[in-house]
């Protein structure tokens, strides 16, 4: 899910903005592939995956723990960074036993997720950059939806109805692109310099949730 971290200073130059921008995706792109030598880790240990599946609470705990020390160390070079990989790579552990199904049961479709994705960000970031629309107003609406479809997920696991799974997934994407365009928008014009860890984590969190719901959607489409 999208992270709401309060915004710093604001980016008074063309200048920062660069740098900020840089720096950004550079970490947004290296979280990436943490994450997927994570999966690859996982998916080498089925021991680890197994732990995964039967202790999801600590599991849970253990993934997001390094995501609240980065957050709290967001300006303390190099701590969070170390933070953010951290937890990039436990993210991926997290995702093994998932991928590790989806690879089996339909050969080929994590890579075909991961295309839409890409794709889809390129698309939204462009246009969030290129636009002169304010995007300031999406906050709350998208706050609230996303707390909304917080709500809805932890009551599809209670009745495990696949149309209605389908339907969240639709949902999460539309959800998760509204976030990412709000978040772009923010790192073009509300961020400050030092702000990039905030924002990496923001981007790449919807980034990653774009995906597994693209995922879901491809998966139980097949199905």
């Amino acid at each position: 899910m999208g992270v709401s971290i309060p915004t710093g200073s604001l980016v008074r130059t063309g200048e920062e903005r660069a740098t900020l921008v840089r720096r950004t995706y550079t970490l947004v792109f290296v979280s990436v592939l943490v994450t997927v030598f994570g999966a690859s880790f996982g998916l080498s240990q089925p021991a680890l995956m197994q732990a995964v599946l039967d202790h999801p609470f600590i599991s849970i705990i253990a993934l997001f723990a390094p995501l609240l020390m980065a957050t709290r160390t967001r300006q303390q070079f190099p701590a969070n960074i170390g933070f953010v990989l951290l937890f990039t790579f436990i993210e991926g552990i997290f995702l093994s036993p998932l991928l590790k199904f989806y690879g089996q049961a339909q050969p080929g479709l994590i890579t075909e997720a991961a295309v839409l994705t890409i794709s889809a960000f390129g698309v939204l970031t462009l246009y969030a950059f290129v636009s002169r629309r304010d995007f300031r107003p999406w906050g709350g609406f998208l706050i609230t939806g996303l707390w909304v479809l917080i709500a809805t997920m932890c009551l599809s696991f209670l009745f495990h109805n696949p149309i209605a799974d389908l339907w969240i997934a639709s949902a999460t994407v539309l959800i998760f692109s509204g976030l990412l365009v709000f978040d772009t928008w923010r790192l073009r014009n509300v961020y400050g310099p030092d702000d990039y860890v905030r924002a990496a984590v923001n981007i790449y969190l919807d980034l990653l949730n774009m995906f597994l719901a693209i995922l879901r959607i491809l998966g139980g489409r097949r199905s």
